[in-house]
């Protein structure tokens, strides 16, 4: 079993120091999820951004919102609490931790989470917009037309129409646990959200190391990450390959040409082939598809030092 280094997290496993170089250190970052601002692989992602000097806030929902798509409300105070009693009921609407305030709970749906984090909290702790959103990972792949039901993809498309590029993270086999399990530094399930943050790192010190836009208008991108099962199968970071791929499979839709092709593989079929992978595939955050090749084109030349194809096509 191989333990994650400080400078691996920080240089993002598999760039160079040069390559990393370029990222934009101090990007301001919010940080959401669907499945609660208190579980284990969300604070293990928001740990891996700290170390690799982004500046991050949490906002997250109160307890897991799993499966809520585009759901908005009102946030309203707590009449019972937190998930995992982070926080007593009765609680605001909106909270924070006591030891942090960068670690803030919404009680309402991922949506109400991240608009909450660009509209409120960025102003507060950045002065300014948010440069990027992170939205997982999430607890669960969330893959093809099944992305329409996600929370934590619709906490990310919310971002891309408020202007603010981002990208959604939904992971195999991420625990449902308290962010308190991470103490035990050798437990699998610590070691499973160490991986899947390490693997959220590796992409947005890729992504935003060059410079220019970051992101189409309204576009998003959707991510996910085969299973971790420590200590032999997917269980460190060097062992993924990111895969460049579309939502759903189709033989007429021309892709942007990759691997000798202009038909991308679709998310399914990737996570479904035998080996560690991390597919990526561009969105549109308004209807939650497939984008054109010229699109898929902007993302994939972001992500090329990481990007390599599928064993059967390389």
């Amino acid at each position: 079993m191989r333990s994650l280094s400080i400078t691996a997290l920080i240089f993002g496993f598999g760039l160079s120091t040069t390559q990393a170089g370029y990222v934009r250190r101090n990007s301001k970052i919010v940080l959401t999820n669907d499945d609660g601002w208190a579980t284990a692989v969300l604070r293990a992602t928001n740990d891996a951004l700290k170390s690799s000097a982004y500046n991050v806030i949490l906002s997250a929902p109160a307890d897991n919102q799993s499966g809520t798509g585009n759901k908005t409300a009102p946030p309203v105070p707590r009449t019972d609490p937190c998930e995992f009693d982070t926080c007593p009921a009765g609680s605001p609407a909106e909270g924070f931790n006591a030891s942090d305030p960068r670690l803030n709970w919404v009680n309402s749906f991922p949506v109400d989470s991240v608009r909450f984090g660009i509209q409120t909290l960025a102003p507060k702790f950045f002065g300014s917009k948010p440069d990027f959103v992170v939205s997982g990972p999430n607890d669960g792949t969330n893959l093809g037309t099944g992305i329409t039901g996600s929370g934590t993809v619709g906490a990310a498309c919310e971002a891309a129409l408020e202007g603010i590029p981002s990208t959604a993270f939904s992971a195999a086999s991420a625990p449902q646990i308290s962010y308190t399990t991470l103490d035990n530094t050798t437990a699998p399930t610590t070691i499973i959200s160490r991986t899947y943050a390490a693997l959220t790192l590796k992409y947005v010190n890729t992504f935003l190391a060059l410079p220019g836009a970051i992101l189409p208008p309204g576009i998003s991108v959707n991510v996910n990450f085969s299973p971790v099962a420590p200590p032999t199968n997917c269980s460190a970071p060097e062992d993924f390959s990111f895969i460049f791929t579309r939502l759903n499979a189709s033989t007429t839709d021309e892709d942007v040409f990759h691997c000798g092709t202009n038909h991308l593989p679709d998310e399914i079929s990737v996570i479904l082939t035998p080996g560690c992978f991390v597919t990526i595939s561009a969105i549109n955050a308004t209807i939650k598809r497939d984008v054109d090749a010229g699109i898929q084109a902007h993302v994939l030349n972001r992500l090329r030092p990481i990007v390599s194809c599928l064993p059967s096509t390389a």
